[in-house]
């Protein structure tokens, strides 16, 4: 394997010349140019020059070398401006998982700084519901997981992962424009005991048959999806009525359906996990600080 600095010396040999002039533009002593490409030889096999008077000539080695030299340190060059825009914050690739009320509001507003601050930086985005996001980041396909938990189901935060609380996100009853429950400003869930409902994904679905056993009833659910879209859809319709995010509710509303805060309040831990030791990656960082700022103005609204 050949010695960068013996290649570099080597290149400047032929733009320069001769020992003496490369000697003369490195800052080197004209013997340890010698040395170095003596080194150099040693490590090709063959000779590189041929005495030429008081100049040098390539030999057929030496010219071949000094075609893959150029393109040598041109890779090289590049992989180290590459590195120091990842170290100065300016470049990088993130890949981001996250479930899909977060992908529609907090990944915007934070990529939007980002892209104006630090264009460099590249986000490539996944969709997953808990717990798939995280499995997907122990297995290596993404830098960053955002997913959400609920009181009394949390599970315990694999030893290598880091978990970075960003907001709690409120649930809301979503109920049919028209519904005699709808006049109210808040809605007991102790008073929906005879409802039908419609139930998200397998962990919000799970949290609503919790939260409706801890207030004495078990929820006729009549329906399951996770397309946020589709459930308030089927409420507009009348088929039941649901249990839905605040972050859901501050970008999609079906024009024939109503939010009504519940008694007692309920809420979803929302998060990002990450490896540990890509806490110290740069670009990894600042997408985390951005989804930070973003979470931390959604909880102002």
């Amino acid at each position: 394997m050949f010695d960068s600095r013996h290649i570099r010396t080597f290149h400047q040999v032929v733009s320069s010349g001769s020992y003496s002039a490369a000697a003369r533009a490195l800052g080197y002593t004209q013997p340890a140019i010698t040395q170095q490409m003596k080194a150099l030889e040693r490590d090709v096999g063959v000779p590189l020059f041929t005495r030429a008077g008081r100049g040098l000539r390539l030999t057929e080695a030496g010219e071949a070398l000094a075609r893959h030299a150029e393109v040598i340190l041109g890779s090289m060059a590049a992989a180290e401006q590459q590195l120091g825009a990842l170290a100065r914050l300016r470049a990088g690739r993130v890949r981001v998982c996250a479930f899909p009320s977060a992908n529609a509001t907090l990944i915007p507003e934070a990529m939007a700084r980002l892209l104006a601050e630090h264009p460099g930086v590249r986000v490539e985005l996944l969709e997953a519901e808990p717990p798939e996001s995280v499995q997907r980041l122990l297995r290596g396909e993404c830098d960053i997981a955002l997913s959400f938990s609920y009181p009394g189901s949390r599970a315990e935060t694999p030893p290598e992962l880091v978990e970075v609380p960003l907001m709690e996100d409120q649930l809301t009853v979503v109920l049919p424009v028209g519904h005699q429950l709808a006049r109210r400003h808040a809605v007991r869930l102790a008073d929906l005991g005879a409802e039908r409902w419609i139930a998200g994904c397998p962990r919000c679905r799970a949290n609503l048959l919790q939260v409706c056993s801890d207030e004495g009833f078990a929820p006729d659910v009549v329906f399951s999806t996770d397309d946020n879209l589709a459930v308030q859809s089927l409420v507009a319709a009348g088929v039941g009525i649901a249990l839905m995010p605040a972050l859901v509710l501050s970008f999609m509303c079906h024009r024939k359906v109503t939010g009504r805060l519940v008694e007692p309040h309920l809420r979803r831990q929302v998060s990002a996990y990450l490896l540990r030791e890509h806490l110290r990656m740069p670009a990894t960082a600042l997408v985390l600080d951005e989804l930070r700022r973003a979470a931390a103005v959604r909880v102002g609204c």
